[in-house]
Protein backbone atom coordinates (compact mmCIF):
# COMPACT_ATOMS: atom_id res chain seq x y z
CA UNK A 1 0.00 0.00 0.00
CA UNK A 2 1.48 3.14 -1.11
CA UNK A 3 1.05 6.65 0.54
CA UNK A 4 1.65 9.82 -2.13
CA UNK A 5 3.81 12.23 0.18
CA UNK A 6 4.94 14.35 -2.62
CA UNK A 7 1.45 15.31 -3.85
CA UNK A 8 1.51 18.99 -4.81
CA UNK A 9 -0.38 21.15 -2.60
CA UNK A 10 -1.35 18.41 0.07
CA UNK A 11 -0.05 18.11 3.62
CA UNK A 12 2.19 15.58 4.82
CA UNK A 13 0.16 12.22 6.35
CA UNK A 14 0.97 10.60 9.04
CA UNK A 15 2.05 7.21 8.37
CA UNK A 16 0.50 4.57 9.65
CA UNK A 17 2.44 2.10 7.97
CA UNK A 18 3.34 0.82 11.05
CA UNK A 19 0.04 -0.74 11.86
CA UNK A 20 -0.29 -2.94 8.77
CA UNK A 21 1.91 -6.49 8.42
CA UNK A 22 1.86 -5.82 4.92
CA UNK A 23 0.23 -4.99 1.89
CA UNK A 24 -3.38 -6.25 1.44
CA UNK A 25 -3.29 -7.95 5.48
CA UNK A 26 -5.72 -7.19 8.03
CA UNK A 27 -5.06 -3.81 10.07
CA UNK A 28 -3.58 -4.38 13.41
CA UNK A 29 -4.06 -0.84 15.05
CA UNK A 30 -7.99 -1.09 15.99
CA UNK A 31 -7.90 -3.57 18.75
CA UNK A 32 -10.09 -2.65 21.48
CA UNK A 33 -9.65 -2.36 24.76
CA UNK A 34 -10.69 -3.70 27.85
CA UNK A 35 -13.41 -0.90 28.19
CA UNK A 36 -15.17 -1.81 24.59
CA UNK A 37 -12.72 1.28 23.29
CA UNK A 38 -10.89 1.06 20.00
CA UNK A 39 -7.51 1.60 20.53
CA UNK A 40 -7.38 4.46 17.81
CA UNK A 41 -10.47 5.76 18.95
CA UNK A 42 -9.59 9.48 19.25
CA UNK A 43 -11.64 12.25 19.20
CA UNK A 44 -11.39 14.60 16.12
CA UNK A 45 -9.32 17.74 16.89
CA UNK A 46 -8.76 20.30 14.54
CA UNK A 47 -5.02 21.41 15.41
CA UNK A 48 -3.56 18.39 16.49
CA UNK A 49 -3.74 16.56 20.08
CA UNK A 50 -2.05 19.25 21.94
CA UNK A 51 -3.75 22.79 22.60
CA UNK A 52 -6.46 22.03 20.23
CA UNK A 53 -10.34 21.99 21.29
CA UNK A 54 -11.98 18.75 21.45
CA UNK A 55 -14.65 18.21 19.81
CA UNK A 56 -17.10 15.18 19.99
CA UNK A 57 -19.04 13.73 17.18
CA UNK A 58 -22.84 14.29 17.42
CA UNK A 59 -25.68 12.69 15.47
CA UNK A 60 -28.62 13.80 14.24
CA UNK A 61 -31.19 11.67 13.81
CA UNK A 62 -34.17 14.56 12.55
CA UNK A 63 -33.94 17.76 11.67
CA UNK A 64 -34.01 20.00 14.38
CA UNK A 65 -33.34 17.05 16.55
CA UNK A 66 -30.23 16.72 19.26
CA UNK A 67 -28.86 13.98 20.76
CA UNK A 68 -25.88 13.49 22.94
CA UNK A 69 -23.27 10.78 23.10
CA UNK A 70 -24.40 7.70 23.83
CA UNK A 71 -23.36 7.25 27.34
CA UNK A 72 -25.75 10.28 28.49
CA UNK A 73 -28.67 8.81 26.55
CA UNK A 74 -27.90 5.55 28.22
CA UNK A 75 -28.03 6.83 31.41
CA UNK A 76 -31.06 8.84 30.98
CA UNK A 77 -33.06 5.92 29.57
CA UNK A 78 -31.69 3.76 33.04
CA UNK A 79 -33.70 6.95 35.27
CA UNK A 80 -37.20 6.87 33.23
CA UNK A 81 -39.60 3.88 33.79
CA UNK A 82 -39.87 0.78 31.32
CA UNK A 83 -42.61 1.30 28.87
CA UNK A 84 -45.76 0.03 29.21
CA UNK A 85 -47.71 -1.61 26.58
CA UNK A 86 -50.92 0.17 27.90
CA UNK A 87 -49.05 3.52 27.05
CA UNK A 88 -49.61 2.40 23.47
CA UNK A 89 -53.02 0.50 23.80
CA UNK A 90 -56.27 1.66 21.40
CA UNK A 91 -58.69 2.65 23.71
CA UNK A 92 -62.12 3.79 21.81
CA UNK A 93 -64.01 6.78 23.74
CA UNK A 94 -66.95 5.54 24.46
CA UNK A 95 -69.47 8.10 24.85
CA UNK A 96 -72.53 7.13 27.41
CA UNK A 97 -75.87 5.86 26.15
CA UNK A 98 -78.34 8.63 26.64
CA UNK A 99 -80.90 8.97 29.19
CA UNK A 100 -84.31 8.20 27.25
CA UNK A 101 -86.97 9.90 29.79
CA UNK A 102 -89.09 8.05 30.75
CA UNK A 103 -92.79 8.89 30.46
CA UNK A 104 -95.98 7.20 32.11
CA UNK A 105 -98.50 6.93 29.76
CA UNK A 106 -102.25 8.13 31.38
CA UNK A 107 -104.05 5.09 32.18
CA UNK A 108 -107.16 4.86 30.40
CA UNK A 109 -110.09 5.73 32.15
CA UNK A 110 -112.56 2.70 33.52
CA UNK A 111 -116.22 3.08 32.20
CA UNK A 112 -117.90 3.48 35.30
CA UNK A 113 -115.60 6.97 36.02
CA UNK A 114 -117.21 9.72 35.25
CA UNK A 115 -115.23 13.36 35.08
CA UNK A 116 -116.03 16.50 34.26
CA UNK A 117 -119.65 18.25 35.29
CA UNK A 118 -121.53 17.91 31.87
CA UNK A 119 -121.46 14.36 31.97
CA UNK A 120 -121.95 13.83 35.69
CA UNK A 121 -125.02 15.76 35.80
CA UNK A 122 -126.38 14.05 32.89
CA UNK A 123 -125.86 10.79 34.56
CA UNK A 124 -127.70 12.36 37.98
CA UNK A 125 -130.86 12.96 35.50
CA UNK A 126 -131.12 10.08 33.88
CA UNK A 127 -130.84 8.23 37.33
CA UNK A 128 -127.50 5.85 36.75
CA UNK A 129 -126.41 4.67 40.49
CA UNK A 130 -123.00 6.59 41.57
CA UNK A 131 -121.47 5.07 44.17
CA UNK A 132 -119.45 8.44 45.01
CA UNK A 133 -118.82 12.24 43.97
CA UNK A 134 -115.50 13.74 44.28
CA UNK A 135 -115.85 17.71 44.66
CA UNK A 136 -112.82 19.95 44.74
CA UNK A 137 -112.30 21.38 47.93
CA UNK A 138 -113.48 25.08 48.56
CA UNK A 139 -116.47 27.24 47.43
CA UNK A 140 -118.77 25.42 45.24
CA UNK A 141 -120.19 28.30 42.46
CA UNK A 142 -122.13 27.83 39.52
CA UNK A 143 -123.36 24.56 38.14
CA UNK A 144 -120.94 22.67 40.46
CA UNK A 145 -123.37 23.40 43.23
CA UNK A 146 -126.33 22.46 41.76
CA UNK A 147 -124.88 18.96 40.86
CA UNK A 148 -123.81 18.51 44.21
CA UNK A 149 -127.74 19.55 45.33
CA UNK A 150 -128.57 16.98 43.19
CA UNK A 151 -126.39 14.32 44.36
CA UNK A 152 -127.54 14.69 47.91
CA UNK A 153 -131.59 14.28 47.13
CA UNK A 154 -130.57 10.90 45.29
CA UNK A 155 -128.30 9.74 48.25
CA UNK A 156 -125.30 9.91 46.87
CA UNK A 157 -121.81 9.86 48.91
CA UNK A 158 -120.60 13.31 48.22
CA UNK A 159 -117.12 13.65 49.87
CA UNK A 160 -114.82 16.92 49.09
CA UNK A 161 -111.28 16.31 48.21
CA UNK A 162 -107.96 18.14 47.22
CA UNK A 163 -106.80 18.68 43.92
CA UNK A 164 -104.35 16.11 43.50
CA UNK A 165 -106.20 13.84 44.29
CA UNK A 166 -108.54 14.92 41.23
CA UNK A 167 -105.35 15.14 38.88
CA UNK A 168 -104.31 11.34 39.99
CA UNK A 169 -107.45 9.77 38.97
CA UNK A 170 -108.69 11.53 35.66
CA UNK A 171 -107.65 14.73 33.87
CA UNK A 172 -109.94 17.88 32.64
CA UNK A 173 -112.01 16.59 35.63
CA UNK A 174 -113.23 20.50 36.43
CA UNK A 175 -112.96 19.79 39.99
CA UNK A 176 -115.75 16.73 40.41
CA UNK A 177 -115.35 13.38 39.54
CA UNK A 178 -118.08 10.69 39.58
CA UNK A 179 -117.80 6.62 40.62
CA UNK A 180 -120.85 5.30 38.55
CA UNK A 181 -122.11 1.88 39.70
CA UNK A 182 -120.33 -1.36 37.72
CA UNK A 183 -123.83 -3.36 37.66
CA UNK A 184 -127.18 -1.63 38.46
CA UNK A 185 -129.13 -2.18 41.75
CA UNK A 186 -132.37 -3.59 42.62
CA UNK A 187 -134.81 -3.26 45.25
CA UNK A 188 -135.43 -4.53 48.33
CA UNK A 189 -139.39 -4.85 47.50
CA UNK A 190 -138.07 -6.82 44.10
CA UNK A 191 -136.15 -9.34 46.38
CA UNK A 192 -139.67 -9.80 48.58
CA UNK A 193 -140.99 -9.91 44.82
CA UNK A 194 -139.09 -12.75 43.88
CA UNK A 195 -138.89 -14.95 46.35
CA UNK A 196 -142.96 -14.66 46.55
CA UNK A 197 -142.91 -15.48 42.80
CA UNK A 198 -140.85 -19.05 43.63
CA UNK A 199 -142.93 -20.26 46.39
CA UNK A 200 -139.88 -19.99 49.09
CA UNK A 201 -139.33 -17.93 52.33
CA UNK A 202 -137.20 -14.97 51.64
CA UNK A 203 -133.14 -15.52 52.09
CA UNK A 204 -131.78 -12.71 52.01
CA UNK A 205 -128.25 -11.48 52.86
CA UNK A 206 -127.28 -8.06 54.66
CA UNK A 207 -123.75 -6.28 54.63
CA UNK A 208 -123.03 -3.83 57.77
CA UNK A 209 -119.87 -2.42 56.88
CA UNK A 210 -118.36 -4.79 54.32
CA UNK A 211 -115.35 -2.03 52.66
CA UNK A 212 -113.68 -5.00 50.50
CA UNK A 213 -114.91 -5.72 47.25
CA UNK A 214 -113.58 -9.04 47.22
CA UNK A 215 -115.33 -10.14 49.72
CA UNK A 216 -118.57 -7.89 47.92
CA UNK A 217 -118.15 -10.30 45.14
CA UNK A 218 -117.31 -13.17 46.96
CA UNK A 219 -120.40 -12.99 49.37
CA UNK A 220 -122.54 -12.55 46.10
CA UNK A 221 -121.16 -15.19 44.41
CA UNK A 222 -122.19 -17.56 47.44
CA UNK A 223 -125.36 -16.06 47.83
CA UNK A 224 -126.06 -17.18 44.45
CA UNK A 225 -124.85 -20.68 44.82
CA UNK A 226 -127.47 -21.17 47.85
CA UNK A 227 -130.21 -19.57 45.71
CA UNK A 228 -131.11 -16.19 47.99
CA UNK A 229 -133.10 -13.88 47.04
CA UNK A 230 -130.44 -11.08 47.36
CA UNK A 231 -127.67 -8.96 48.96
CA UNK A 232 -128.47 -5.70 50.46
CA UNK A 233 -125.94 -3.29 51.17
CA UNK A 234 -125.92 0.23 52.78
CA UNK A 235 -125.18 3.73 51.08
CA UNK A 236 -122.52 4.79 53.30
CA UNK A 237 -119.33 3.13 55.34
CA UNK A 238 -119.78 -0.06 52.76
CA UNK A 239 -118.42 -0.79 49.41
CA UNK A 240 -121.13 -0.82 46.33
CA UNK A 241 -120.97 -2.56 42.76
CA UNK A 242 -117.51 -0.90 42.16
CA UNK A 243 -115.51 -3.08 39.20
CA UNK A 244 -113.87 -5.04 41.60
CA UNK A 245 -116.80 -6.83 43.43
CA UNK A 246 -117.81 -7.61 40.17
CA UNK A 247 -115.26 -8.91 38.16
CA UNK A 248 -115.11 -10.92 42.28
CA UNK A 249 -118.72 -12.34 41.68
CA UNK A 250 -117.34 -13.78 38.73
CA UNK A 251 -120.93 -13.59 36.67
CA UNK A 252 -123.20 -14.11 40.13
CA UNK A 253 -124.21 -10.43 39.73
CA UNK A 254 -125.64 -10.90 37.13
CA UNK A 255 -128.39 -13.72 38.63
CA UNK A 256 -128.21 -12.35 41.84
CA UNK A 257 -130.18 -9.04 42.91
CA UNK A 258 -128.27 -6.24 44.96
CA UNK A 259 -129.92 -3.46 47.08
CA UNK A 260 -128.23 0.12 48.23
CA UNK A 261 -130.73 1.36 51.65
CA UNK A 262 -129.96 4.31 53.21
CA UNK A 263 -130.48 3.12 56.95
CA UNK A 264 -129.76 -0.64 57.51
CA UNK A 265 -131.62 -0.48 61.11
CA UNK A 266 -134.70 0.81 59.18
CA UNK A 267 -134.38 -1.97 56.65
CA UNK A 268 -134.36 -4.28 59.48
CA UNK A 269 -137.18 -3.29 61.76
CA UNK A 270 -139.02 -3.48 57.57
CA UNK A 271 -138.14 -6.74 57.30
CA UNK A 272 -139.32 -7.76 60.59
CA UNK A 273 -142.62 -6.61 59.97
CA UNK A 274 -142.85 -8.73 57.55
CA UNK A 275 -142.36 -11.84 59.27
CA UNK A 276 -138.70 -12.37 58.39
CA UNK A 277 -136.50 -13.48 61.39
CA UNK A 278 -132.59 -11.53 61.48
CA UNK A 279 -129.62 -13.50 62.70
CA UNK A 280 -126.26 -11.24 63.16
CA UNK A 281 -123.20 -13.20 62.98
CA UNK A 282 -121.20 -12.64 66.06
CA UNK A 283 -118.68 -14.03 68.24
CA UNK A 284 -120.37 -14.93 71.27
CA UNK A 285 -123.57 -15.87 69.63
CA UNK A 286 -125.15 -19.28 69.46
CA UNK A 287 -123.52 -22.19 67.45
CA UNK A 288 -125.36 -21.81 64.28
CA UNK A 289 -125.69 -25.85 63.80
CA UNK A 290 -128.17 -25.03 66.77
CA UNK A 291 -130.27 -22.61 65.46
CA UNK A 292 -133.36 -23.26 63.67
CA UNK A 293 -133.20 -20.97 60.52
CA UNK A 294 -137.37 -21.93 59.23
CA UNK A 295 -139.15 -19.21 57.52
CA UNK A 296 -137.91 -16.11 56.18
CA UNK A 297 -134.20 -15.24 56.96
CA UNK A 298 -132.13 -12.36 56.81
CA UNK A 299 -128.61 -13.01 57.66
CA UNK A 300 -126.17 -9.97 58.95
CA UNK A 301 -122.70 -10.35 58.23
CA UNK A 302 -120.12 -7.64 59.66
CA UNK A 303 -116.75 -6.16 58.72
CA UNK A 304 -113.43 -8.33 59.45
CA UNK A 305 -112.17 -5.55 62.27
CA UNK A 306 -115.32 -4.35 63.70
CA UNK A 307 -118.20 -7.04 62.93
CA UNK A 308 -121.61 -5.89 63.22
CA UNK A 309 -122.14 -2.43 64.70
CA UNK A 310 -124.33 -2.45 67.91
CA UNK A 311 -126.51 0.15 66.47
CA UNK A 312 -127.86 -2.97 63.83
CA UNK A 313 -127.17 -5.88 66.58
CA UNK A 314 -129.82 -3.90 68.90
CA UNK A 315 -131.88 -4.81 66.84
CA UNK A 316 -131.39 -8.34 65.35
CA UNK A 317 -133.41 -11.06 67.00
CA UNK A 318 -130.74 -13.95 67.65
CA UNK A 319 -127.16 -13.83 67.33
CA UNK A 320 -124.69 -16.64 65.80
CA UNK A 321 -121.23 -17.80 65.89
CA UNK A 322 -119.05 -20.44 64.24
CA UNK A 323 -117.17 -22.94 66.46
CA UNK A 324 -113.19 -22.28 66.79
CA UNK A 325 -111.00 -24.98 67.41
CA UNK A 326 -107.39 -23.50 66.08
CA UNK A 327 -105.21 -20.76 67.02
CA UNK A 328 -106.92 -18.24 64.91
CA UNK A 329 -110.34 -17.15 66.36
CA UNK A 330 -111.78 -15.43 63.08
CA UNK A 331 -112.79 -16.19 59.97
CA UNK A 332 -112.40 -14.38 56.53
CA UNK A 333 -115.98 -12.21 55.96
CA UNK A 334 -116.92 -13.95 53.06
CA UNK A 335 -116.03 -17.11 54.26
CA UNK A 336 -117.97 -17.18 57.35
CA UNK A 337 -121.10 -15.49 55.33
CA UNK A 338 -120.39 -18.95 52.94
CA UNK A 339 -120.50 -21.77 55.86
CA UNK A 340 -124.11 -19.95 57.61
CA UNK A 341 -125.44 -19.47 53.93
CA UNK A 342 -124.95 -23.35 53.40
CA UNK A 343 -126.73 -24.03 56.70
CA UNK A 344 -129.72 -22.39 56.40
CA UNK A 345 -129.90 -24.08 52.66
CA UNK A 346 -129.43 -27.86 54.30
CA UNK A 347 -132.44 -26.44 56.62
CA UNK A 348 -134.29 -25.86 53.80
CA UNK A 349 -133.29 -28.87 52.07
CA UNK A 350 -135.37 -31.56 54.80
Amino acid sequence: MAFYKDTPGRKAQKNHSSNWADEGSEYTGARKSAHGKSGNDRSYSGKGEKGGYRKEYRSYENKGNFRKDNRRDDRRQEDKPAPSFRDHEYRPSIAPAPVTPVTQEPVAAPENLLAGRNPIREALRAGRDIEKLMVLKGELTGSAREIVQMAREQHIVVQEVEKVRLDEIARNHQGMIAIASAYKYSTVEAMLAEAEKRGEAPFLILLDGVTDPHNLGAIIRSAECVGAHGVIVPERRSVGLTTAAVKASAGAVEHMKVARVVNLSRTIEELKQRNIWTYALTMDGVDYERVNFDGGVALIVGSEGEGVSRLVLDKCDQKVSLPMSGHIDSLNASVAAGIVMYRVLSGRRK
